[in-house]
């Protein structure tokens, strides 16, 4: 089997996205010289609604699902995703998989100010912009004097918004500040995992194709990182064993280290950040096949996710998911 001489990218066209796209076609144009790359740009319904929260219009998902389609229909043979975007509910449309996991940016998430302040600094009243239920969650938690309100829109809107008043401090995703290279010269605090768990697969590409395209494997196997397929899955699995919605605020976050230690710890919370609930914990990695290695992570990640459960995390997410509704009938 030969890689193709040509192939069709399905993606969504904000500048992050074309960014992330683009580093894929050059990276697959360096393993196959003279590979032709075409971009399908697709706007979803995550795109075209950006005066409400995702989880008032479906869920992170509506990035996802359009792009999609275009591969399941043969319009296009790739879909790149930034997978933290991608239901860890829901499989992948029938005969598509996510066959490539390339190696992980950056996962935590960054504190924006214009001065350069860190979380516990800010003034009292502070007005702290986000979309993110998981990051009001824990950043509440530690301050729950602060005024959170929904921030949507491509990254270079939110960083002009607060550079024009409109917020004290936005949180943003690093990994895409830094290939959009936006970090460079701006203040900011990159918020440890102690402090805000990132959210699962945050940092990652997901590179989306049929599974029975031979001649695609063959042009994504250079592509994929080993090490980051196996956090992925852990994450991936944590999610999937606690079947929480866009309305419920969770994290997950894997670790691999280089002696093959695989950590995780996950986090479940109720939406007001007066009551959270985390789990960790840790294998040393014995297989050495990849299978196996992704065996052993699905199963560590399905482990904390168990001892959320058992410590009452199914009530503390139909509670969340009740606030979450409340919010959205009173607006507040």
């Amino acid at each position: 089997m030969h890689a193709p001489v040509k192939i069709r990218i399905a993606t969504r066209r904000s500048q992050l996205a074309l960014t992330q796209t683009r580093w894929v076609a050059s990276e697959l144009r360096r393993f196959f010289p003279g590979l032709e790359v075409e971009e399908i740009h697709v706007v979803t319904e995550g795109d075209r609604v950006t005066d409400k929260p995702l989880y008032q219009i479906g869920g992170k998902g509506l990035f996802v699902s359009e792009v999609e389609a275009y591969v399941a229909r043969g319009e296009a043979e790739l879909a790149v995703h930034s997978l933290k975007d991608v239901p860890g509910d829901v499989d992948p449309a029938p005969g598509l998989g996510l066959l490539c996991f390339p190696k992980r940016e950056d996962p935590h998430d960054v504190l924006l100010t214009r001065d350069g302040e860190e979380l516990m600094d800010l003034r009292a009243g502070a007005r702290v912009g986000t979309t993110s239920l998981r990051r009001v969650t824990q950043l509440r938690a530690h301050r729950p004097d602060l005024a959170f309100d929904t921030l949507r829109g491509n990254v270079e809107t939110r960083l002009r918004r607060l550079d024009e008043g409109d917020f004290d401090a936005i949180v943003l995703a690093a990994a895409g500040l830094r290939r959009l290279g936006l970090l460079e010269g701006r203040k900011h605090v990159v918020m440890p995992a102690e402090l805000c768990l990132p959210a699962v697969g945050q940092g990652t590409l997901a590179l989306e194709g049929r599974l029975d395209d031979a001649a695609l494997a063959e042009l994504l196997a250079p592509l994929e990182d080993p090490d980051t397929r196996v956090v992925t899955e852990a994450e991936r699995a944590f999610l999937r064993t606690l079947e929480g919605s866009c309305r419920v605020p969770i994290a997950g976050h894997a670790r691999l280290s280089e002696g093959g230690q695989l950590s995780m710890v996950g986090l479940v919370g109720d939406g007001e950040g007066e009551r959270t609930l985390r789990a960790s914990s840790d294998v040393w990695t014995k297989s050495r096949d990849r299978e196996g290695r992704i065996e052993e992570a699905r199963a560590l990640g399905r482990a904390v996710a168990q001892e959320l459960v058992d410590a009452g995390a199914r009530e503390l997410m139909r509670q969340a998911e009740a606030a979450t509704f409340r919010r959205e009938k009173t607006g507040n």
